[in-house]
């Protein structure tokens, strides 16, 4: 349950900067993504939702709908910044141009969190429609590390990177997925959005089993978690689970996310859809079993104090 604001809290809110105004919802209530099939329902019924999630990408124009529709939203609900085309695993250098128009968009919404993904969409002057995989050897370490230094000196703010969904690994890797992730966030201070569908979806694809994944994972970085739905392909041969955010929440990535959150602690957390949407209601269903999850995990001190 959200906590009940005294007048004078409310008060001291409604002159609050966003960021400081919602911070406590932002905190407790899980969220879900934002998408123009909602914008009108948001409005008229305000739906009881911890927060919104936009992909940046969406919102970088100077009109339409989505611009319209951004800030009227935006006064009732924290929202989150999910960038998905700073291409930040690339060969090349960061397209500062589309950088300078990331950072105008956070400066307007002041999300809570502003993340990316660990992985590249571009090269040369081709941009893939897709999120394609690293490396993880020190050249690519250097390089990304580079760009999420570039990335938060610009934005002036601590950024999270999600860990990838990957289909095959590279000969030339000479760590973990794990190893990289954690010396990636020590060498710049990122922080992580730990992709709890991502590690099903992975750990599937290369024989791995995800908990003990879990039991690697860096987590005192970890600022925020994903959830979203996969299929699973028809090839007899090898199958892959897809990434493909159209379906719901699985049982397995419940069951995964319930366990991580025994590692982690509380944590903010989207219900992340983006095909096949269905009534929103389904989403906020969701999302609240995301947050009977949360509230069943005792604090993180009690629990080190049982297992000590």
């Amino acid at each position: 349950m959200s906590p009940v604001l005294s007048e004078q809290a409310l008060t001291q809110a409604e002159d609050a900067p966003f960021s400081s105004r919602f911070a406590e919802r932002f905190l407790s209530r899980s969220g879900i993504s934002l998408k123009p099939a909602y914008y009108k329902l948001i409005l008229a019924e305000l739906p009881d939702v911890g927060f919104f999630e936009i992909h940046a990408e969406n919102y970088l124009s100077k009109g339409g709908p989505a611009r319209h529709y951004l800030p009227l939203i935006r006064q009732h609900y924290p929202m989150t910044i999910h960038g998905v085309g700073l291409s930040i695993g690339g060969e090349h250098p960061i397209d500062t141009q589309h950088l300078d128009r990331v950072a105008r968009l956070v400066d307007e919404v002041e999300p809570e969190v502003f993340s990316e993904h660990l992985a590249w969409s571009s090269h040369d002057n081709a941009f893939l429609n897709d999120l394609l995989p690293v490396a993880y050897d020190e050249a690519t370490l250097r390089r990304v590390c580079e760009h999420i230094d570039q990335i938060q000196a610009r934005l002036k703010r601590q950024v999270l990177i999600e860990n990838p969904s990957t289909y095959f690994e590279f000969n030339r890797s000479e760590m973990s997925e794990i190893a990289f992730l954690t010396e990636m966030s020590k060498r710049t201070g990122c922080g992580l959005l730990l992709d709890i569908n991502n590690v099903e979806v992975s750990c599937f694809n290369h024989g791995q089993n995800p908990y003990h994944y879990m039991d690697a994972f860096p987590v005192r970085a970890v600022g925020q978690m994903h959830l979203a739905g996969h299929t699973t392909d028809s090839n007899l041969v090898v199958p892959l689970k897809i990434d493909s955010h159209d379906e719901p929440v699985s049982q397995d990535v419940w069951s995964l996310y319930q366990y991580t959150l025994a590692l982690t602690g509380d944590c903010p957390t989207l219900i992340e859809r983006d095909g096949n949407l269905p009534p929103m209601s389904i989403l906020l269903e969701e999302a609240n079993m995301a947050n009977r999850i949360r509230e069943s995990i005792p604090p993180l001190e009690i629990r080190r104090e049982h297992v000590i």
